[in-house]
C-alpha cells in the first residue's frame, strides 16, 4: 500500500510541474512574441536621430576585437552544447559499451558554464583591469553571462548527480526544464553592449537580437521535450529523441553567431 501511495504522490507531482513548466513556457513565447515587435529606438542609449561618426583606428581594432571575443564565445559553447546533444542521443546505444558515457553530457554542461564563468568577459580580473565585484555591479551584460555561466553549472551538476545515482529526490528529473526555461527566458533580455554611435550599431544590435531569439525559442523546445521524455505519456518515447536533435539543433545555431 505504501508503494502505491508513493507512486500516486509521484504521478500528481509530475503533474503538477509539467503545468508549471508549459505556464512559464507560455510565458515565455509571449514575451518572445512582444520583443519580436518592440521598438529597438525605444532601446536605451539608442538615438535614432544622433548620426554615427567615423570611427578611428584604435576604435575600430577595440570593436573587431570584441566582435571575435563574443563569436568565438557562443561558438565554444554551441560546441558543447553539440557534443552533448550527440551523447544523449545516442547514449542508449554506447551505454552497451562504454558504461561512462552518461557521465559526458553533464560534464560538457560543467564544462560550458566553467568557461563562461571565467573566461567570457575578458576586462575581468585577471584578464583585464576590472574587479569582479565592479564588472557585476556596473555591466548588466557580464552579470547576465555569469547567471548564464551558474544556471549551465547548476544543470550539469545536478544531472551528473542523477547519472551517479546520488540524487533520487523526486524533484530532480524537472531541474533540468525548468532551468532551461528561466535561461530562455533570460536570453530573450540579454543585454549585448557595444557603442550605438558605431556605424552600423542598429542594424548589429538588431541582427544580435534576432539570433537570441532563435535562441531562446530552441532552448525552450529542449526544456519542454526534456520534461515530456520524464514524464509517463504516451509520446514520451519521441520526446526522449526529440529533445537531444533540439539540444543539437540550437548548439549549430550558436555556432553559427555572428555580430
Amino acid at each position: 500500500m505504501p508503494s502505491m501511495q508513493e507512486g500516486i504522490a509521484c504521478s500528481r507531482f509530475d503533474s503538477w510541474a509539467a503545468r508549471v513548466l508549459f505556464a512559464i513556457a507560455l510565458f515565455l513565447f509571449s514575451t518572445f512574441s512582444w520583443s519580436q515587435e518592440h521598438d529597438m529606438g525605444n532601446m536605451p542609449g539608442m538615438n535614432m536621430d544622433t548620426p554615427t561618426a567615423p570611427e578611428n583606428a584604435a576604435q575600430a581594432a577595440k570593436h573587431l576585437a570584441d566582435k571575435q571575443e563574443s563569436e568565438f564565445n557562443h561558438r565554444l559553447a554551441g560546441s558543447f552544447v553539440i557534443v552533448a546533444g550527440i551523447f544523449i542521443f545516442l547514449e542508449s546505444y554506447l551505454a552497451k559499451r562504454w558504461s561512462l558515457v552518461r557521465y559526458v553530457w553533464p560534464v560538457c554542461f560543467v564544462a560550458a558554464g566553467l568557461f563562461l564563468l571565467i573566461f567570457s568577459d575578458t576586462e575581468i580580473w585577471p584578464f583585464g583591469p576590472q574587479t569582479p565585484w565592479y564588472a557585476l555591479t556596473h555591466n548588466l551584460e557580464d552579470l547576465q553571462h555569469k547567471i548564464f555561466s551558474i544556471i549551465l553549472l547548476a544543470i550539469g551538476y545536478v544531472e551528473l548527480q542523477r547519472a551517479r545515482g546520488r540524487l533520487k529526490a523526486q524533484w530532480a528529473p524537472w531541474f533540468f526544464p525548468i532551468a532551461g526555461v528561466a535561461g530562455a527566458i533570460l536570453l530573450l533580455f540579454h543585454v549585448h553592449s557595444g557603442d550605438m554611435q558605431a556605424p552600423h550599431a542598429m542594424e548589429t544590435m538588431g541582427h544580435i537580437q534576432r539570433q537570441h531569439r532563435w535562441f531562446a525559442a530552441t532552448g525552450t523546445g529542449v526544456a519542454l521535450a526534456n520534461g515530456l521524455a520524464g514524464t509517463p505519456q504516451k509520446w514520451q518515447q519521441l520526446f526522449k529523441k526529440a529533445w537531444p536533435v533540439l539540444l543539437i539543433a540550437l548548439g549549430i545555431l550558436l555556432t553559427q553567431y555572428t555580430e
